[in-house]
């Protein structure tokens, strides 16, 4: 990581002069929104915008994936990994560097990277990318032939288009955090790990109790890179049981 950065994924501010200073204020264009106004704005004040682009990284996402491992370690050299709803690709940058996934730390094993989309993605050095519905039936047989075996790593940034209305997104989201577990349920090896992002709200509970079932265990976490003003939070689940035949069930 660059030398600007205290930690892995924290961007610092080491120009001498105070956040104030550095502030970029964005004028409403005619026939702009006022929404499209503040977004640019927070867009041209975020470090970790800035910091993707200096980094290589395609968008301030790979930030919390790096936050999170950072915390968990479960992007080990040597890991397979399938990053649902991959694009634009940032998590499977970061993947492929922590698992070595081009071998390039020739001491350490190499590992595997596969990344799922409904979109065409452009090609990302060191991962395999398909576009897929992973709610296909069979997808999970197509997920473990590419990637050679199970998987050690499921991981998911996925969200459905906004409506606008906060309870009908929440719902959204849990539903597809739910239909990704279940997926890993199907492709994860014993042992492996499970990364969802999730909204705060009240319908969670349902899926929280479902991984708790089927991994040891089971935490929320908001890493420093997610904006503090997004509901976000992500679940990370540990240490998979494993598929017996009712998983899920009772």
């Amino acid at each position: 990581m660059a030398d600007k950065k205290g930690r892995a994924g924290t961007p610092k501010n080491t120009s001498g002069r105070g956040q104030r200073d550095l502030k970029v204020k964005v004028k409403t264009a005619k026939g702009r929104k006022t929404s499209s106004t503040r977004w640019l704005q927070r867009q041209l004040n975020d470090p970790y915008v800035a910091a993707a682009k200096r980094d290589g990284y395609r968008g301030r996402a790979a930030y919390k994936i790096l936050d999170l491992d950072e915390k968990f370690r479960f992007l080990l050299p040597g890991a397979r990994v399938v990053d649902l709803g991959c694009a634009p690709g940032g998590w499977c940058q970061v993947a492929v560097k922590r698992t070595n996934a081009l071998g390039e730390r020739t001491s350490k094993p190499v590992g595997k990277v596969l990344g799922i989309d409904l979109q065409e993605v452009d090609e990302i050095a060191g991962a395999e990318i398909h576009q897929l519905d992973f709610l296909d039936e069979g997808a999970d047989d197509l997920v473990k032939g590419w990637l050679g075996g199970p998987a050690d790593v499921v991981m998911s940034d996925m969200a459905p288009f906004s409506s606008g209305h906060k309870q009908t997104d929440h719902l959204r989201i849990m539903a597809l955090v739910e239909a990704a577990a279940y997926f890993a349920f199907d492709v994860l090896e014993e042992g492996g790990t499970f990364i969802a992002k999730v909204l705060a709200g009240g319908a969670e509970n349902d899926v929280l109790l479902l991984l708790k079932k089927n991994f040891t265990k089971v935490v929320h976490v908001k890493p420093p890179s997610s904006r503090k003003d997004s509901s976000e939070k992500f679940v990370i689940a540990t240490g998979f049981k494993g598929r017996p035949d009712d998983l899920g069930t009772g």
